[in-house]
């Protein structure tokens, strides 16, 4: 199968997904409404930021990124659950067309809804007094760090998707989700918190991710060398659950 069969295959996929969002526009708005909310509910209502240099708002905006490169998945999740139980995906499987295309357009159209959550995300930012200050090359930078981290967390969602199996089982693995991003330094410094808990938030993937993106940015909390380990994590992340998934979808009954 060539290399041309494969990617038309994959983006057919895309394009099926992105018809989806077409016909349930609501969906969409929905997804890229609640980080704005909770930005604008932790930046104006809760916020404190104990032990930060600078404007909260500075430290703030940083962290939301990346929590929404975490949160949001179950989109994906049902999407897949409910394509197994429909008989979907055995009806593609059954098809001339490559293996793991449905799960490449899903994921392909899941990254193009995050980087549209970023560009709005960027934009209340500045709206509300953020600012970036490390350069154009920095800002995209940070781009292609916060999408990594939402690329390697997608095939995480996809994988358990196929684990759970069943769209009201979703939510259920959904909850593990927040755990993972409220136990990092999204909304405070490790330095405000319990010794024992400011260690488990430090290496927490997610943190460093917030941290290196700080950095680029020039934003309070940020410091030098925590790009690599942005990187290092998610492809750690990836090189795990990416075959797992792939295995998982090839394990399915057609």
């Amino acid at each position: 199968m060539s290399v041309a069969y494969v990617m038309s295959d994959c983006w057919t996929m895309t394009r099926r997904e992105l018809a989806h969002w077409a016909r349930q526009p609501i969906v969409m708005v929905v997804g890229l409404a609640f980080p704005v909310m909770m930005l604008l509910m932790f930046g104006y209502l809760v916020g404190g930021g104990r032990e930060i240099e600078g404007t909260y708002v500075d430290y703030l905006v940083p962290g939301m990124l990346t929590l929404t490169m975490v949160f949001g998945l179950e989109g994906t999740m049902t999407a897949v659950t409910q394509d197994l139980n429909k008989g979907v995906i055995d009806r593609f499987r059954s098809m001339p067309m490559a293996d793991g295309a449905v799960l490449v357009g899903r994921s392909v159209a899941d990254m193009l809804q995050s980087a549209t959550g970023l560009v709005v995300m960027v934009g209340v930012g500045y709206a509300i007094g953020w600012r970036a200050h490390g350069g154009f090359g920095a800002f995209l930078g940070s781009m292609g760090l916060l999408l990594l981290l939402r690329f390697a967390m997608l095939w995480i969602g996809i994988y358990l998707a196929m684990v759970a199996g069943r769209p009201e089982l979703v939510m259920a693995v959904q909850i593990l989700v927040w755990p993972i991003g409220f136990l990092s330094n999204a909304f405070a410094s490790p330095g405000s918190m319990p010794g024992w808990l400011g260690t488990v938030v430090e290496w927490n993937p997610m943190s460093a991710t917030a941290t290196a993106v700080r950095d680029l940015f020039g934003n309070p909390g940020g410091e030098p060398g925590h790009v690599m380990a942005a990187v290092v994590w998610p492809l750690l992340l990836l090189a795990v659950f990416f075959p797992l998934a792939v295995r998982k979808f090839r394990r399915l009954s057609v």
